[in-house]
């Protein structure tokens, strides 16, 4: 990492905020939270934001979890894409699929994706992911195409993890925020 672990000893942070973090990553700080702490009102939004798009949407957690993926692979954040992966396989996705987005990134998904091991809606939020990532904007076939199969809440939801995690992947990649041992 570029900057310093957080330690309570190099800047003192209230205890609510620390003991609430522990909390949502069930007792341990990760690397991650070791560099937001050392802004309180980074840590503290970031907790209860975060929070609510990993644990609060409606959304299809394994449709997230792809787009989260993908956008973790596209950056090259290694560390988003260790934490993202098994949660992805937790919500019902596959390895197969995992390693077929690794290839269909390695093939432009912005502007397709065909891989059998992906069903139509997949493929479709993995070409989504990839044009929010790479292009910003996204093509209005496609986003028809997800309007056909998901409700506005849905698709709200699937591009907001989207959106907040290319943000996670910028923070990680700037900082050289590497997974924990």
């Amino acid at each position: 990492m570029r900057i310093p672990d957080w330690t309570p000893e190099q800047l003192a942070q209230p205890q609510a905020l620390v003991d609430a973090i522990l909390a949502r990553r069930g007792g341990a700080l990760l690397n991650l939270d070791k560099a937001l702490l050392w802004s309180e009102p980074v840590a503290s939004g970031w907790n209860v934001y975060l929070r609510n798009v990993r644990t609060g949407l409606s959304a299809s957690r394994q449709l997230c979890e792809l787009g989260i993926c993908t956008v973790a692979l596209l950056t090259g954040a290694h560390y988003e894409y260790h934490h993202h992966a098994p949660d992805f396989l937790k919500a019902g996705g596959t390895q197969a699929e995992l390693d077929a987005l690794k290839r269909a990134v390695e093939a432009q998904p912005a502007d397709g994706v065909t891989d059998a091991a992906f069903d139509e809606m997949s493929q479709w939020v993995v070409q989504y992911a990839a044009q929010m990532t790479q292009r910003v904007k996204v093509d209005d076939a496609l986003f028809k195409k997800l309007q056909s199969r998901l409700s506005t809440t849905e698709i709200v939801e699937l591009t907001t993890a989207i959106a907040t995690y290319n943000m996670v992947a910028r923070f990680l990649v700037a900082l050289q925020i590497t997974p924990e041992e």
